[in-house]
């Protein structure tokens, strides 16, 4: 289907490129020496990691947060007023800690707040459908009741262009029809083998054909709602399926004077079918959000001032903000909780750190880091003496993998600094040295691009792309609080061990490999953060 995919297709392509290249080390923190070799049942652990471990484990603060946060404000768009309510949430809940918390403008946004949607079938027969107005669309003056019309098959842009006025005051159907609406794992279990093989070729071929038809009519997901939209269209409607039973993914409208909407896959199937088959469904649609005066856009800043060495730093990093089809439980919420449960606890038993500790809670990742480039940019002084940056960013499961980014010398300090984790939390971790630098698939990639060791604390999936990733279910009940006590507790440790190194830590970057094509892939480049909706 036309939608904003290209978000996810260019991290799972970063994702492969960079497995690919990597000049791979990888090791298994279980192999990492512990001190006097002690089992698990006896370990000894640094006593202000023990108590890390002890105030993580018994006094979590992380579903009070939780529910202050994703209960209560819900989810954080930019430009809207819940995500500069997640900023002063987010200060005022460090600065009841003793930490020094305040909010470091970026930039400004479109403003705009989700109001209620009402979507119903009226004919040929009564239903509620299951619909989610998509961020930044128009509000309905009024409740709007239209036929519900599809793409036409046409051969042509020019046939294409000639059927458009057709379209005026109808809801136009403009996602690709969905056949099946199960899952590949579920008819890969139940199917036989060869009806697998075929249910999987009609899937493929049917979304080849969809692409190829789009390429003909000559739009895409931006150019396609305009023209609708210019020729007096009442509404558009998708269905940005993920492959999932009932999990639609949920974007941005690319429209300014009528509603765009998304309709669950079961819903927009029969309305499909309706309106292919000549029953000429019409539906009832009443969107009540609001656009709002441009809004500006924060970063919230908290700091633990080093005794020793203020002038060098260690970033805990995530981001704040949200789409707003859900709660954002897992994108970012789980990454947020657990840089703010880090940081209660590292100034509950580390008061005094020599090192500068900060945390970063990034505003507008979700338009391109734009948050967390903002801060690169705007605080060289800060930069040029960071130590490190730890950022969370995927989901809600314990953190298996952290990549040395391209930085030469990573598996030393890495290896140094997760050594005084507890062994049923490193024993989890594997990872790849030098591994190569991310592209911009998170707010690390903002720091490594400058050249400063950003690194990612990637974590089991628990089925994140599909299922929570920018969807209607990206919700509080997804969290599993346990898996993130354990991050609390190795981030804390990470933390803690880079503080406290001796060492300013080597920036030399690693001998960048050759592509298929023979040419040096070239280290990213820092880029300047979108200040505006306007270069959106």
């Amino acid at each position: 289907m036309i939608d904003n995919l290209y978000l996810y297709q260019n991290q799972i392509k970063d994702m492969k490129r960079n497995s690919f290249l990597a000049m791979s080390a990888v090791f298994f923190a279980a192999q990492i020496t512990l001190v006097n070799a002690q089992t698990k049942s006896d370990e000894k652990l640094n006593p202000i990691v023990q108590s890390f471990v002890n105030e993580a484990t018994n006094n979590s603060q992380l579903e009070d947060m939780a529910f202050e946060l994703l209960d209560e404000i819900g989810p954080r768009l930019v430009g809207t007023p819940e995500m500069l309510a997640a900023n002063n949430y987010t200060a005022d809940k460090l600065k009841s800690w003793g930490i020094d918390a305040n909010l470091q403008q970026f930039g400004t946004w479109k403003g705009w707040q989700r109001g209620t949607t009402h979507v119903d079938m009226v004919y040929p027969r009564t239903k509620t459908l299951s619909a989610t107005q998509l961020a930044w669309s128009p509000a309905t003056k009024k409740t709007i009741e239209a036929e519900v019309v599809i793409l036409p098959k046409v051969s042509s842009k020019a046939v294409f262009d000639k059927w458009l006025p057709s379209a005026k005051g109808k809801i136009v159907l403009m996602a690709q029809y969905q056949k099946i609406g199960r899952s590949d794992e579920q008819i890969k279990e139940f199917a036989t083998p060869e009806l697998y093989e075929k249910l999987k070729a009609e899937k493929e071929q049917a979304k080849k054909d969809f692409a190829n038809y789009i390429k003909t009519i000559g739009y895409d997901n931006t150019t396609l709602p305009e023209a609708l939209e210019k020729a007096g269209a009442a509404g558009i409607a998708i269905s940005n399926w993920t492959g999932i039973h009932s999990t639609n993914r949920v974007f941005g409208a690319k429209t300014k004077s009528i509603p765009m909407f998304d309709i669950d896959l079961e819903d927009y199937g029969m309305l499909y079918r309706m309106a292919e088959k000549g029953a000429k469904p019409r539906i009832k649609l009443d969107a009540q959000s609001k656009v709002l005066p441009e809004a500006k856009s924060f970063n919230t800043i908290g700091m633990i001032k080093g005794s020793e060495k203020p002038n060098e730093y260690v970033i805990l990093s995530a981001h704040l903000d949200s789409w707003d089809g859900a709660q954002g439980a897992t994108d970012n919420g789980t990454g947020t909780l657990t840089m703010l449960e880090t940081m209660r606890i590292l100034k509950k038993y580390y008061p005094n750190p020599k090192r500068t500790i900060v945390v970063g809670l990034w505003g507008s990742e979700e338009q391109g880091l734009n948050g967390s480039r903002g801060f690169v940019a705007d605080n060289p002084e800060i930069i040029k003496g960071v130590q490190a940056v730890f950022n969370q960013d995927n989901g809600t499961g314990r953190v298996v993998d952290i990549s040395g980014q391209g930085f030469k010398d990573s598996y030393a300090y890495i290896g140094r600094w997760l050594d005084a984790a507890p062994k049923k939390v490193k024993d989890q971790i594997k990872s790849t040295f030098p591994g190569m630098p991310g592209g911009g698939g998170s707010d690390h990639a903002s720091f490594v691009a400058a050249g400063v060791p950003g690194f990612s604390l990637s974590s089991l999936n628990w089925g994140y792309f599909g299922y929570t990733w920018h969807t209607t279910k990206d919700t509080y009940d997804k969290i599993v609080f346990d898996e993130l006590k354990n991050n609390v507790i190795l981030t804390a440790t990470l933390a803690y061990m880079a503080s406290e190194d001796p060492e300013f830590v080597s920036r030399e970057k690693r001998v960048m490999p050759t592509n298929e094509k023979g040419e040096t892939v070239k280290w990213p480049e820092a880029r300047e953060p979108k200040r505006s909706s306007k270069d959106y």
